[in-house]
Order: C-alpha cells, then sequence, then structure tokens
C-alpha cells in the first residue's frame, strides 16, 4: 500500500481543529482507557489499519490485556467487560454505523444508565473523533505500524537516563 498524500502537511488548520477535540476528550468525563477501548472498536468496524495499530499499541501500554482486545469484536459473547463498557460499546457501534442504526431507543436507554448526559456527551464526541480520524487515515492510505505511544516512547527516555 503507499499513502495517497500527507493531509497533515496540506492541512494544518484543520489537523489542529482535530487535535483540538484530542484535547477536549483528554480532559473529558469519560476514563482514557474506555476512550481506547471504543477507539479500537469503532476502528475496527470501520477497517482503519493505522488506527488499529495505534489503538492497540496505547490499549497494551495502558494495561489492557491480550483477552480483552482479541475478544473486542465479539464483546457481547464474552465476560470480560463491564456493564459500563458494554453500554459504550453499543452506543458506539450505534453511533458508527448511524445510517443503518439511527441510534435506537434501546441503546440509548441503555447508556443513559451507565453515563450522565455530560459522560454521553462526551463519549458521543469521542466517537465522532475516531470516525473522522478512521475516515482521514482510510481515504489517504496513512501506512500503519509507524505508530509509537507516546507513553512508551516516554518511559524508553526515562530508562535511558537511568542506564546513563
Amino acid at each position: 500500500m503507499k499513502e495517497r498524500l500527507n493531509y497533515a502537511n496540506l492541512a494544518p488548520g484543520a489537523l489542529k481543529a482535530m487535535y483540538g477535540l484530542v484535547t477536549y476528550l483528554n480532559h473529558s468525563t469519560i476514563e482514557k482507557k474506555l476512550l481506547h477501548l471504543i477507539d479500537l472498536r469503532v476502528s475496527q468496524i470501520n477497517g482503519c489499519a493505522y488506527c488499529l495499530d495505534m489503538h492497540w499499541k496505547d490499549l497494551k501500554v495502558d494495561g489492557e490485556t491480550d483477552q480483552r482486545l482479541y475478544s473486542l469484536d465479539a464483546w457481547r459473547e464474552t465476560p470480560f467487560y463491564t456493564d459500563r463498557e458494554r453500554a459504550a460499546l453499543a452506543w458506539a457501534e450505534a453511533v458508527t454505523l448511524v445510517s443503518e442504526t439511527h441510534v435506537p431507543d434501546d441503546v440509548f436507554e441503555e447508556a443513559r444508565k451507565h453515563f450522565s448526559e455530560q459522560e454521553l456527551v462526551d463519549l458521543t464526541m469521542g466517537v465522532v473523533t475516531i470516525n473522522s480520524w478512521n475516515r482521514l487515515s482510510i481515504s489517504f492510505r496513512v501506512i500503519p505500524g509507524t505508530y509509537q505511544s507516546p507513553k512508551l516512547q516516554q518511559k524508553a527516555a526515562e530508562e535511558a537516563k537511568i542506564s546513563a
């Protein structure tokens, strides 16, 4: 696969706006590990190889288990996820597949049991954001495998300082 073009270089203002959403989400009411789980699930649905690579790596650095990661696309059939995570995953899937699902009332009602109104808005912003990143990465064929987790890079830098 060959990258079609570098959208980040061609539209830095748009990229800055997208990073604004990421910054908002990093300070939102939704725990970061759940946001990464949603990012991974939505990227599975959309088939975004770059984002799958990124969020798998981020979740591993955050301490996520292999079992929960490789079972994510079958989360309904496993006991590995909390009720809150299940509600978030169902919500993320419905919002991602909005043209098919129109986000059903029962999915909304289940999400409301586990999330405050503010959390539900923040969760939805997370779903909207990863869907946007997926569409950019897929459209312009961003090459997977190059992403390095900032946490992993920071840890390596700290270890290098210690051994120096």
